[in-house]
């Protein structure tokens, strides 16, 4: 096997045990609340990029919202899904920018990792879900907007920041265990 496709093998591995977690996640814990299982999801977001690199990250953000949306978890509306991607994404995207090749054991860089990317993902969940889509969208029912003004807007802050606080003390104890740096970062990921 040559190295670029036990790299392709380690890649489709590492993604799937990770949209596996979500499913989990989401399945069982589903009936918890919002509170539970988004600062969940977010902790196993930030893990996904930080262990297995941006596109399996993104890979993960964008089929999280699809599952959560097959288990009936959250706002049942298909446009809504498009945003959570989105919103996602930006999450994903933020950690491996600032954390970068830098290490993860560097505290600040942890803490400004979880404060700006649950801060952009708040931010754009809000924007996409509760200033756009909804008022725009026929089919969503007056009550149901509101409902998704509430679970859009300061509950995706705290429940990104909670993920995020959770990864800051997770990530060191990880990358001691594989003494490597958690995430392949080479141009190819």
């Amino acid at each position: 096997m040559n190295k670029r496709t036990k790299s392709n093998a380690l890649w489709v591995t590492q993604t799937a045990i990770m949209i596996a977690l979500i499913v989990v996640v989401q399945a069982t814990t589903g009936g918890m609340g919002q509170f539970v299982t988004g600062s969940l999801v977010n902790l196993l977001l930030i893990l996904t990029v930080t262990l297995a690199g941006l596109t399996s990250g993104l890979t993960v953000a964008c089929l999280s919202p699809i599952f959560a949306f097959i288990f009936g978890i959250g706002p049942q509306f298909p446009q809504i899904i498009a945003c959570i991607m989105a919103g996602n994404a930006v999450l994903i995207v933020v950690w491996w920018l600032l954390l970068g090749k830098l290490g993860h054991q560097q505290y600040p860089r942890l803490i400004a990792a979880a404060v700006a990317g649950a801060l952009l993902k708040f931010t754009v969940l809000w924007l996409l879900v509760v200033q756009i889509v909804a008022p725009m969208s026929d089919n969503i029912p007056a009550p149901a907007k509101q409902n998704l003004a509430k679970m859009f807007s300061l509950p995706q802050l705290i429940t990104a920041l909670i993920g995020g606080g959770v990864a800051c003390l997770v990530i060191p104890q990880l990358a001691k265990i594989f003494k490597r740096q958690p995430a392949n970062r080479k141009a190819t990921n």
